[in-house]
């Protein structure tokens, strides 16, 4: 470990670091290629086999990646984008960004995850896009209303913030073919850092995304070293991942069968600790098949039960408020009753690799205080 000191339940989330990734990083810097490299390359190969798809576009972070997706899906103004008002605001702003409308929908209370139903009861003639947003590393299932949305040309792109390593049914999420979109944040549960990740549907469009992460130049790093010229075919983006932050993803990805084991460990610790309080309700990410992301529970009270928790020293938090009732979304408010509600019930839970078993059972435990009358 590279911390001075161990990471507790005082931080609500935290990086986890196997202890080669300074080592990683130093390469890169000595090397004087900080941009996007042979080793950003690699982990995009590494990534596409980890997955099991044909190919993987890296880029600058998980908002980028939706920017980046929403924008090869051709989706613009005049467009109609569904998508759960549970999600962080980043989901929002990259349908904002290429000038099209969210259309909020509902979700499910147990999972905080939209379901096909809700999906399809949305849908309009003005739809071009879907996102159904991989609360907590839960994989949201579509199969049963895929022909739909395909016959009528609507783009199903995945918010996999939360859920990298993630199964939906056999597969990994991102090798369902949809357009999937993955965040490497500092806390997220493979980091580099920072960064992201666009699995795309087809190599044309592999090729759109890496056109669009580097200002529309029609040639690559490599290509352009070797020519007086380059051209530029096409709108695009700064949003290229450095190669230092792909050498600090390399070395997470090398490691993750760890992570997976044991963020789901942690996960199943705080179920089994949390099973005798009343009036607490776990949210429930499928840990056999999810790589968990967070720990979130719903209760009453739960502002209160909030300020205790922090006042002891306890790095609880919410994710998130709901967006529908955001001042910068304010023209497409609608009622959301389920979203309204959990919005007021959710509390998240520290969760974080450092975590120890005695850590989680006194969280709960003061949780419980809090919550006796």
């Amino acid at each position: 470990m590279i911390n001075s000191s161990r990471p507790d339940v005082r931080r609500n989330a935290s990086p986890y670091l196997y202890g080669e990734e300074a080592a990683a990083a130093a390469r890169v810097l000595e090397s004087g290629q900080y941009g996007h490299s042979d080793v950003t390359e690699e982990f995009e190969r590494r990534v596409a086999a980890f997955l099991g798809v044909p190919d993987a576009v890296s880029v600058a972070s998980g908002t980028a990646a939706l920017h980046a997706a929403l924008l090869a899906a051709q989706v613009g103004p005049g467009d109609e984008v569904i998508v759960p008002s549970m999600t962080f605001c980043a989901t929002v702003q990259a349908i904002r960004a290429v000038r099209a409308t969210p259309r909020f929908v509902d979700i499910d209370p147990a999972t905080l995850c939209v379901t096909d139903q809700l999906l399809m009861e949305a849908v309009s003639d003005a739809t071009a896009a879907v996102i159904p947003v991989l609360f907590g590393g839960r994989a949201v299932d579509l199969t049963p209303i895929r022909a739909g949305l395909t016959g009528r040309g609507i783009a199903v792109i995945e918010d996999a913030a939360h859920a990298f390593g993630s199964r939906n049914g056999r597969h990994r999420v991102g090798a369902t073919g949809d357009l999937t979109c993955f965040s490497f944040g500092p806390i997220k549960n493979l980091t580099c850092g920072q960064g992201g990740m666009v699995i795309p549907r087809s190599s044309d469009e592999a090729d759109t995304i890496r056109r669009l992460r580097l200002l529309g130049v029609a040639q690559s790093q490599r290509e352009r070293a070797n020519i007086t010229t380059y051209r530029v075919d096409s709108f695009g983006l700064r949003y290229q991942l450095s190669s230092i932050n792909a050498a600090i993803g390399l070395v997470q990805l090398d490691r993750f069968d760890t992570t997976e084991r044991l963020r789901r460990f942690l996960w199943r610790a705080y179920r089994r600790a949390l099973a005798p309080l009343d009036g607490v309700t776990l949210v429930d990410v499928d840990p056999d098949r999810s790589v968990p992301h967070l720990c979130q529970v719903r209760m009453p009270h739960r502002d209160r039960v909030f300020q205790e928790l922090r006042a002891q020293g306890i790095g609880v938090g919410v994710h998130y408020p709901p967006n529908h009732l955001q001042p910068a979304f304010a023209p497409w408010r609608r009622p959301l009753p389920a979203t309204e509600q959990v919005g007021e019930e959710i509390l998240s839970l520290p969760f974080h690799q450092h975590l120890t078993e005695t850590d989680i059972d006194h969280v709960v435990a003061a949780l419980g205080q809090a919550l006796s009358p």
